[in-house]
């Protein structure tokens, strides 16, 4: 059976920092794994930009993981000529007749990153930090995907960033058959342009500015920190504070997108992969 087994190649981008999304992304790839008899969905993590650890193109899967800082911090840096060569040869594996595709999905850090190797748009710092639980809303091309289109308009989603992406390179994005699939909430006070949340690149290729792993444990964590409720509380006020730990125990909220993104992304490639056992 282990030979039948699928592998998943989990990147973390925290660069040792401590973080909820790790335990995450682990256990919705254990919930996957469950529903499983005849094979496993195993996993090796890989410590990229701390260690410098890659890993090959023998995986089936691979995550890549959120993470603190400057999107293009990796410049000129080993870790990111690594990461950039190891996504030369997943996307060149892609592009041939291989009948098994490798699958890929970038979180937050990595999604920003990810926009920068496909050259999708501009990535750059916002003027203010985002830190919370922010609506998102579909486009077009979001309400006819596979994994979005399953999600409320607007959804809910947790949105912890710096930097952002935005202005998309329309003639990069058809060229490669990419698509925008949500954009971040409608701010009619200000004028900024609003960010990409999520791009699908192709049928085996996505990833999402949000984070679509973090469930109600993570959240709450994060939002007991005194110096992340400052933060909110000084931003958005008292009241939207509130509205926002509301949000972790509304099941059509915070629970719904973390239930839906991965599961459905993880689900859907291993059912491709493994089409005999699918359970569709």
């Amino acid at each position: 059976m282990e030979q039948n087994n699928i592998k998943v190649a989990i990147i973390d981008l925290y660069n040792g920092e401590k973080n909820e999304g790790m335990r995450c992304i682990q256990d919705i790839i254990k919930e996957i794994d469950a529903k499983y008899n005849e094979f496993k969905v195993v996993f090796d993590i890989y410590d990229t930009r701390l260690k410098v650890e890659i890993p090959d193109n023998s995986y089936d899967i691979y995550i890549s993981s959120g993470g603190p800082g400057d999107p293009f911090d990796g410049e000129g840096k080993e870790w990111e000529r690594k990461y950039f060569a190891l996504l030369d040869t997943l996307w060149a594996h892609n592009q041939n007749d291989n009948p098994e595709k490798k699958y890929l999905f970038f979180i937050c850090h990595s999604y920003q990153i990810m926009v920068r190797y496909f050259k999708l748009g501009i990535v750059n710092r916002r003027n203010s930090k985002s830190f919370g639980i922010m609506p998102v809303h579909h486009t077009d091309a979001g309400f006819n995907d596979p994994i979005i289109k399953l999600l409320p308009e607007p959804f809910y989603a947790a949105d912890f960033r710096e930097f952002q992406t935005v202005l998309p390179n329309t003639a990069r994005l058809k060229e490669i058959g990419a698509k925008v699939l949500c954009l971040e909430k409608i701010r009619p006070d200000v004028d900024y342009e609003r960010a990409m949340m999520a791009i699908r690149i192709s049928d085996e290729i996505m990833g999402t500015q949000f984070h679509p792993e973090a469930d109600h444990q993570s959240m709450d964590y994060h939002f007991r920190q005194p110096e992340r409720r400052e933060h909110v509380v000084s931003k958005y006020g008292e009241k939207k504070y509130f509205e926002m730990l509301e949000l972790l125990d509304d099941p059509m909220a915070v629970p719904f997108t973390r239930k839906i993104v991965l599961p459905e992304f993880l689900s859907i490639a291993v059912d491709k992969l493994r089409p005999e056992y699918s359970k569709c």
